[in-house]
């Protein structure tokens, strides 16, 4: 059990670094990818087809093995993982971001010109508060993904939890209770980005004015 525990440490390192990335990438391509210069919306496009259109576990292969080979520097295991991860999951990411800035109403946008938005603040407090909330949702689901992918991990031999379970195994471990008890450690890992996410999601909402306020809803509460 605590060989179990130190994997579960890592798989969350792992996954916490790759979210981390893949955030940042998939805001920065999510915005080239919106760019009324299609020089720009080219590259992004590049980029998000590249990456969701090879694996990640090829991915993982090249920036730990073949990147050596070519430059002359060999990455850290698990950093190798995380930029993979990030990467991979960076160009899924930004197509949500994409289509979530396409989501909002052009209404909106002609209302921050029509104020005098400047472009900076019309994508600051129009465009981008609206958005999140349509991000929020898919972005959950591809969280759940990433965390999953970390056991891929495993295969560069970073001792996360799918590295340790198996060293587990082969040593003579119940292969039932080690394979249970790294589902239970997924599934708990997987279930509290669910509620944290939902949670983001209704803040993101009531932001917006989607939500109910928090006086109607009390109101609605007493009423039963």
């Amino acid at each position: 059990m605590p060989f179990l525990c130190q994997g579960a440490l890592v798989t969350l390192q792992s996954a916490a670094g790759g979210a981390a990335l893949a955030i940042v990438i998939a805001l920065i391509v999510g915005l080239m990818a919106s760019s009324p210069l299609r020089t720009v919306r080219g590259v992004a496009r590049v980029y998000m087809e590249f990456f969701r259109g090879t694996s990640v576990l090829v991915q993982l292969f090249w920036l730990f093995y073949a990147m050596p080979i070519l430059t002359g520097y060999q990455l850290d295991k698990v950093f190798a993982g995380v930029l993979a991860l990030g990467l991979n999951l960076g160009a899924y990411g930004s197509e949500v971001v994409r289509g979530a800035l396409q989501a909002v109403p052009p209404s909106q946008r002609e209302a921050a010109i029509a104020l005098n938005f400047t472009p900076l603040q019309r994508m600051r407090y129009v465009i981008l508060p609206q958005a999140f909330a349509e991000m929020v949702p898919p972005m959950n689901n591809l969280l759940i993904e990433l965390l999953k992918a970390t056991s891929l991990l495993s295969v560069i031999t970073v001792a996360d939890l799918a590295y340790e379970g198996r060293l587990l195994v082969n040593s003579g471990s119940d292969q039932l209770v080690v394979f249970a008890l790294m589902l239970v450690i997924y599934f708990l890992f997987s279930y509290t980005i669910t509620l944290v996410m939902r949670f983001v999601e209704k803040r993101a909402a009531r932001m917006v004015g989607r939500g109910k306020p928090r006086r109607a809803t009390a109101a609605a509460e007493a009423a039963r």
